[in-house]
This record gives structure tokens, sequence and C-alpha cells, in this order.
């Protein structure tokens, strides 16, 4: 019988499938809009993103995935058929593989660092010989960057902003590392917590990083906590290849930057870093043979 085969990159921010020979089919984020009530689902992927902040009583649209885990079973099965029938169909399941899709050579007899950066967890693992030597996960990502970003703009400027607010602000002039350029300034709409009405501030850059530290120091002592656990002939690998960092968060500007300033060891953003999983998936399964023993260890 001819079994077709299908990648998921089941995400706390986005869920991403992957079709071998095909590539990316679906990307769209982990959000499903609930009818209360009824108990059915209204919407999901973009459509109910949009929805965030925005229904009535009797709808309500929230993320499934908390901090890396499965928050509500059923929503999130209805959520992946969702996914599973825009691509196309019914399919059999494998575990993803980040840092194949990442381009890094796992099966050699050679240290490798990743740090994938999700929107609920960051993972961080050293592979070697298509085993992982030493990881570690925090629930410390995307999704706790801005939340710090809206706590800190409530603390200092008493103004509530949304979710989708708080990831724009990350997103347009967020930065690991302080940066200095006045240009980089963002207005910012949100409700004015003294008077109710609403109101617009600016922002800059620094702010942002100023509000992020604390998160971003949690990533750095779970990164540095696996460099002391790595074997020293590993370390030396590391230490002449760098670290990879992959996911949504690999994308805040300078975050290579703060991980060498902080442990000393070179990093580098990965090919589309946002991909990597889904791809990584797609190419395990395309080599099953190859990656097999590097799925199973996972388990």
């Amino acid at each position: 019988m001819f079994v077709r085969k299908i990648g998921i990159d089941l995400g706390t921010a986005n869920t991403l499938v992957f079709i071998p020979k095909k590539g990316i089919v679906a990307n769209e984020p982990s959000v499903v809009a609930v009818v209360r009530n009824e108990n059915t689902v209204l919407a999901v992927g973009n459509e109910a993103r949009d929805m965030i902040g925005r229904t009535p009583d009797t709808i309500t649209a929230y993320r499934p995935l908390r901090e890396g885990v499965i928050a509500d079973y059923r929503v999130t099965e209805a959520m992946l058929r969702y996914f599973i029938n825009k691509a196309g169909g019914r399919f059999r399941l494998f575990r993803p593989e980040v840092m194949v899709g990442a381009g890094i050579p796992i099966n050699e007899p050679s240290g490798h660092m990743v740090v994938d950066i999700g929107g609920g967890t960051t993972d961080i693992a050293v592979i070697s010989l298509g085993g992982i030597v030493t990881a570690t996960s925090v629930k410390v990502a995307g999704d706790k960057l801005d939340q710090a970003i809206a706590d800190y703009i409530k603390k200092n400027y008493n103004l509530a902003i949304g979710d989708r607010t708080a990831e724009d602000v990350k997103i347009k002039i967020g930065s690991a590392v302080a940066i200095d350029d006045e240009s980089l300034r963002m207005e910012i709409r949100g409700r004015d917590l003294m008077s109710g009405l609403p109101r617009t501030i600016d922002i800059h850059s620094a702010e942002v990083t100023a509000a992020i530290a604390d998160e971003l120091d949690e990533i750095i002592r779970a990164i540095k906590n696996v460099l002391h656990d790595t074997p020293p002939e590993l370390s030396a690998d590391i230490m002449n290849k760098g670290i990879v960092v992959s996911g949504g968060g690999a994308l805040l500007r300078n975050i290579d930057e703060l991980i060498l300033q902080e442990t000393g060891v070179p990093a580098h953003i990965a090919e589309e870093p946002l991909l990597c999983v889904a791809k990584g998936t797609g190419i395990a399964l395309e080599h099953l043979d190859v990656y097999k023993r590097s799925i199973m260890s996972k388990r």
C-alpha cells in the first residue's frame, strides 16, 4: 500500500506543514477561534489570528499550545485536522528534525550545537554521530519576550497593549543588544490605564532591549549550562563551527551577537530559521534509513 508522508512542525506560535518533493505547503499561526456556547471551532490559522482581541464574548480566539505543551487536546486535534486537510489528505506522521533542516550534518563524528528559539520554548542541544549528547529546554521564548514588552509599556507608560502589538514591536524594533540608532523607533497605540481612552506613545529600540533583557538572560544561562555539560572534544568542534540559531527567535536583531558576547562562542542564524523544523522533517522522511536512529533517540 502506498503511504503518503507529511512533516508537521506543531509550534506554540506557528504550525508548518512539509510534504516531500513539494516543500512547505502550509505556514499559519497556531491559533483557533472557538464558539464558547456551542463548543465548536469557528476558524483556524490566519483567520483565527486576525480575531485575537476583536471577538465578542461568545467567541474566543487563542493558542491551544502553551510554552511548547498542548494545553487543549481537543482544539489542538481540530487544528491538526485543518492543516492536514489543507495539505491534501491523511498522512503518516513522524517527529521533526530541526538540525537536519538547518543543514547540520548530524551523523558526522563531530559536535554540532543548535539553539531553537520558538514561541513557547527554547530548545538547546549538542549532537554528534546522529545522537543527542546533551540538551535542555526552557520555557522562555518568543511569547515570553512579547509579554515582557507589554509589561514594560504598562509599567513605564501606563498603557495597555495587546499580544499582537507587543509582537510587532519585537519584530520591528526589537534587538538583543542595544542599538544606538535614533531612527529605530515606533509609535504604539493602546489604551490608557487611567482614562480608559486610546493613546499613542513613541518607543525606542533601546527600551525594547531593556524590556526583554531578563528573558534573554534565561536563554543565555541555558546555553551556558549545555556548553558546560558538553565533552571537551565536542566543545572544540562547537567553538570552531559556532552555534546555529533557529526558530522565530533567531530573527531578533543581534541575537547572534548577544550569544557571542555572553559565551565567547560564535553564533550564526540558520538559513530560513522559521522553516528548519518543517524542512528537517521532510528531509528525514525522505531518508528514514539515514536518520532513523536520530529520530528514535529523541523518544
